[in-house]
């Protein structure tokens, strides 16, 4: 069994926290600032903004202000690093590296730093080389964790480099890779994502999926110093909830934390009525009438409509189009919309939050005000009346 002392190395919390849903099942209307409000609940953070950019300055230090003294962050790596350069050291990606960990310095000179998160992309196979390699430069001041996307990987070889470089093994819950528990380093990396299908990450997870976990937790605390976790599910408020249930079974649930869990477990029973309301709002445009502008405004908010039309139209590039389907660039970010299959992949932030309710980011809006028009409303009328039969889906490099 483990002890009270072991628990208590166990640091849980979410995959980011700035997310507009969780107004109401975890945020009060009106917080001036939500990392504020989130540390009062939990005390570890996992930042997933930095995957899409490098934050400024200021963030950092907004991060360091509105947090308690012994409050930890972990922080993912830049996507410029792990996805668009694949770790490719020829390409500049030690600089890279290392100007990620100074604007973080003052993270990690508060103690506020517990690691960084590296998330390898589905396509990248196993290369014993091109991983070494990678890790060598790695700044020490530092710990890092490092989570593979793609089963070649599971292996001794890699289980052995890691352990070489004292870095983590990140042990996930997902539909592709096993839950397999490797502890490679002085301290332990869980995330779960979900088992859903449009995306993983609108998933809520039952009492009994979650307390398969909490021994292995306990575990992963009698072997390291300390063990961070955190629940990717954040649609709706699901990794709020299955976190602090968790927490619960960890017999280390605090007074704000109990009374968060029973606010956003309570939730459910308006949030139902509310999305039905949007759904009404739709049902207004007469079928009949249907035109353009109608049909991309049941898509797509006024204010996302604004940003799509800010888009210039040099950041636009087809890269493919036929009848039935069209992929395309617009800024750095890939949209593919397969008529056939009736899927839509994207991969920019904001789509996996209007992922659940099946509506277009900025991206996809100016990708549909850019083409042909005639194709434009085919495909908005196609999603109109045969909304259930389409696929909303990230976008992960593989189609």
């Amino acid at each position: 069994m483990s002890s009270l002392a072991d628990q208590a190395k166990i640091l849980l919390g979410t995959s980011g926290w700035n997310y507009k849903d969780w107004v109401g099942p975890f945020y009060f209307e009106g917080e001036k600032s939500l990392l504020k409000a989130y540390a009062k609940v939990f005390k570890t953070a996992e930042i997933d903004s930095t995957f899409y950019a490098y934050p400024s300055k200021g963030t950092v230090m907004g991060w360091l202000k509105y947090t308690p003294e012994d409050f930890i962050f972990t922080a993912k790596l830049p996507k410029l690093i792990t996805h668009e350069k694949m770790l490719d050291l020829s390409l500049n990606v030690e600089d890279d590296v290392n100007r990620f960990v100074e604007l973080l310095e003052p993270l990690w000179l508060g103690g506020k730093l517990g690691c960084i998160l590296v998330q390898l992309p589905p396509k990248l196979e196993f290369n014993q080389e091109t991983l070494e390699d990678f890790l060598k430069v790695l700044p020490r001041q530092v710990k890092w964790a490092v989570e593979f996307r793609e089963a070649s990987w599971l292996r001794e070889e890699t289980w052995s480099t890691l352990k070489k470089f004292h870095v983590a093994y990140t042990i996930v819950d997902e539909p592709i890779l096993p839950p397999e528990i490797h502890i490679t380093a002085d301290f332990a990396y869980f995330r779960w994502h979900g088992k859903g299908l449009r995306p993983w990450y609108n998933y809520r997870y039952t009492r009994e999926e979650l307390e398969i976990w909490v021994p292995k937790l306990k575990d992963a605390a009698q072997q390291t110093q300390v063990v961070y976790g955190y629940f990717n599910n954040h649609y709706h408020g699901y990794a709020v909830e299955n976190c602090l249930q968790v927490l619960e079974m960890l017999g280390a649930l605090t007074t704000e934390q109990a009374e968060a869990k029973k606010r956003v477990e309570n939730y459910c029973v308006v949030k139902a009525p509310a999305e039905a309301k949007e759904e009404k709002l739709e049902a207004f445009v007469e079928p009949s009438k249907l035109t353009f502008d109608a049909l991309l405004n049941a898509f797509i908010d006024e204010d996302r409509l604004k940003r799509a039309r800010k888009i210039k139209d040099n950041e636009v590039s087809i890269k493919l189009e036929t009848e039935d389907a069209i992929e395309a660039k617009v800024k750095e970010y890939t949209i593919i919309i397969d008529g056939k299959t009736k899927t839509i992949l994207h991969d920019c932030a904001d789509w996996s939050r209007v992922l659940p309710t099946k509506k277009i980011c900025k991206h996809i809006g100016k990708l549909l005000l850019t083409i042909d028009r005639v194709k434009a409303e085919k495909i908005l009328k196609d999603l109109y009346y045969k909304k259930e039969n389409w696929q909303f889906k990230p976008y992960t490099g593989q189609t």
